[in-house]
Formats: structure tokens, sequence, C-alpha cells
């Protein structure tokens, strides 16, 4: 975003606020329920994260859909749009309060997958996406989107995206905000294709045609399938990659998980940077 060979994103925000003692790993909302009840909270863990290294900070909106905003924190549409925009804006005081001159940080505005709002770990598998057009994702995220775009956000953070109709609804949301730019990252359950099935070099090659992203790749995904995946692409598209994979946890059947040690894929992770 600024020439700089390398940028360094934020940790996970959500376990950063489970490590300090807040109960959402069951909440509809996850981390985005702070934003209404602990929003200072929030804006340590960012303000931390910048302190460690973090170049790009990423909103407390992955899982903040508007109506689990107005269903679970009784809030009306215009208060839950608000609540949206406060996330960027503890971003930007966090930014503020370690001091821009200090380092220069960046805001990005996190837009998860429509399974994500569904709180049935549906977004580790996409299927939901044989039941909806098109036009139905574009309205969806709409909302989400502008409030984000209007708070201020230096680029969109599209990411956990399961399944190739889902990346195309957002490029085609995109067309509405032209002077947006965005980047893009698919989920995968194996080291080629998304977790819907479609072949990841494929749905990067459609979505890297737009001139609103300025970026691709992973997250949430296996440590183990990143290097192959990343390779993949290469040569194929002329955009910047972004990657983050997880910590080791596996969904089975979209209902129980497993967790792994990060530790176990240290070599895989060193090795990400050689794709």
């Amino acid at each position: 975003m600024d020439g700089r060979k390398f940028l360094v994103l934020d940790g996970g925000l959500g376990s950063e606020l489970i490590r300090a003692g807040f109960d959402i790993k069951d909440h509809p909302l996850w981390s985005a329920r702070l934003l209404v009840d602990h929003p200072k909270a929030i804006k340590n863990i960012h303000k931390s994260f910048l302190l460690s290294g973090a170049d790009v900070l990423i909103t407390a909106t992955y899982q903040a859909s508007i109506e689990h905003l107005v269903q679970h924190c009784r809030l009306d549409e215009s208060k839950a749009l608000d609540a949206i925009q406060k996330a960027v804006k503890l971003a930007h005081e966090a930014c503020n309060e370690i001091g821009r001159n200090w380092k220069q940080c960046f805001v990005a505005g996190s837009i998860g997958a429509y399974g994500a709002s569904q709180c049935d770990r549906s977004e580790y598998n996409g299927k939901y996406v044989d039941n909806m057009s098109l036009k139905d994702l574009v309205d969806w995220h709409r909302p989400r989107m502008k409030a984000l775009l209007d708070a201020g956000v230096d680029i969109l953070a599209l990411e956990t995206i399961p399944a190739q109709k889902e990346a195309e609804a957002l490029v085609e949301l995109l067309k509405e905000f032209p002077a947006a730019k965005a980047w893009l990252s698919l989920s995968c359950k194996d080291d080629r294709h998304t977790c819907h099935g479609e072949l990841f070099s494929d749905v990067v090659q459609t979505i890297s045609s737009s001139e609103q992203i300025v970026a691709v790749g992973v997250n949430c995904t296996s440590p183990l399938f990143v290097k192959s995946l990343l390779q993949s692409i290469k040569g194929k598209v002329d955009l910047p990659f972004v990657v983050y994979p997880e910590c080791g946890g596996e969904w089975k059947d979209g209902e129980r998980m497993l967790w792994h040690t990060a530790r176990r894929y240290r070599k895989d992770l060193e090795r990400c940077g050689q794709a």
C-alpha cells in the first residue's frame, strides 16, 4: 500500500479478546459484540498489535452483520451501522495514540463471508451459495461495505471467502464504490481447492481482473496448504499476495473444532515466504 516489499498484518483479535477474559466464543457477533459493550478492549488490542510490529489493523467487523447487531445488541439499524463505523474509529485511534510518526499504519475494513454471520460454521464449506443468487450476496454485503468505506478505511479486507460465487459478488459490489480498493483472500480445504470446491488458481485469476482488487491470497487455511496454493498462482497474477493462515484448527463436518499447536507448523510458515 505504500511501496514497501512486505507489510505485517495484525493477529487474531478474537483470540486475544478471549485471552483477555471476554466470553465471545459462542456469541453470534464474535469480537464485534465488544464494539457495543467494551470498545476500549478492542482498541487496546489494536495498540498491542502495533507495538508488536503490525503495519495493518483489521477492524472488528468480520462477523458484524446488521441483523445480528439489531437482534443481539438491541440496536436499531442506524445504531448498528454506527457500531460498524465505530470499529474503524477505534482502529484509527489506536494508530494515532501509538503515534503515526512512530510508524505508518493502515486500517483494513473486515468483511467476512456470509456464512460467518449464520453461526452454523457454513463459512467453512460455502454451501449456502448454492441457494443464493449473485444479487442476494451483493445485497447482503452492501450495508457493511458502505459503512466501512464511509468511515474511512484505507482498504477493505474481503476475507475467509469460501466460494467463487461470493468472491464474484464482492467484486461486483465494489463497482458501486469506484474509489474503493480491497484485498480478497479465500479459505481453502486443501492445497488446490476453495472450501466450496473450486480451483483456487481459477478463482484468483477471475477476481484479479478487477482493478479494485489490489492483493489476493488465502486465510483461515491450514499452513500445510499455503505454499502449494501460492505456487499455483505464481506468475499467473500480477498482484501482491496476502497470507494469514490459521493456528491449526480444523472444522470436521462443520460441527467440531480440533486444535493443534501452531508450533507444529512453524517450518511450513517459514516456507511460505519462499513460494
